[in-house]
């Protein structure tokens, strides 16, 4: 079986337990998640912009290692780091189709786990470590958010930097740019509640996850 081209079957199913932290996030943005090894990048990509209150609007892809992490010679060639992204976005010889990849073959190509990046302009990193593993059950869903740490920053918000300079406005109401920020914020996430960056609603995700995975269950059975 090659392992770029195929997912792999349902009698290998296990429950992962992984860890999902945001590179350099401080203080650190992380999930924890169980998901089935069999479930394709493509449904694990959907699973985190869930998880990070995303919208899918930008660009991203899986790698079998981290992507910015300075390269050295191996026999005299630098070794190549793997990458997945959507079909319709594949275009160059070496670009591989997430939906070819199951998240266990991705993990059993990187030694220290594998990463996820989300919108090439803000560059939201995510290392994936796989925590530990057990036999596949029936009760189990296909995927679930057991804990997690703080929301996910917001989109389009500048990567870390300016994702910091907007809850430092938003945290003083004498800062020069508190309204203008306030607004910002309000029309993203389409409430005037006020903005918490530590909060993280687990139930809610899961929900979000629960309904996506009905809704793809659904259009399986009806041949969609």
């Amino acid at each position: 079986m090659d392992i770029f081209n195929a997912r792999a079957g349902a009698d290998q199913d296990t429950i992962l337990e992984l860890r999902v932290e945001l590179v350099d996030s401080e203080p650190a943005i992380w999930r924890l998640f169980q998901l089935r090894s069999s479930l394709a990048l493509n449904q694990v990509h959907q699973v985190l912009q869930a998880a990070c209150g995303w919208e899918d609007a930008h660009l991203h892809r899986f790698t079998s290692g981290d992507p910015f992490a300075p390269l050295w010679p191996v026999n005299g060639q630098f070794p190549e780091v793997l990458q997945w992204i959507p079909a319709q976005e594949c275009e160059e010889p070496g670009d591989r189709r997430e939906e070819d990849c199951s998240l266990d073959q991705l993990l059993a190509l990187g030694s220290a786990g594998a990463f996820y990046e989300y919108d090439f302009g803000d560059s939201w990193l995510h290392r994936i470590e796989l925590v530990s593993r057990r036999p596949g059950d029936d009760a189990s869903p296909p995927a679930r958010l057991i804990d997690g740490a703080r929301r996910g920053p917001l989109e389009d918000s500048g990567g870390f930097p300016g994702y910091e300079e907007i809850m430092d406005a938003l945290a003083d109401p004498a800062h020069p740019a508190h309204a203008e920020h306030a607004s910002w914020v309000a029309d993203i996430t389409g409430s005037d509640a006020p903005f918490d960056p530590a909060f993280l609603d687990i139930p809610a995700v899961n929900r979000v996850l629960a309904e996506q995975f009905r809704r793809t269950q659904s259009g399986e059975k009806h041949g969609n």
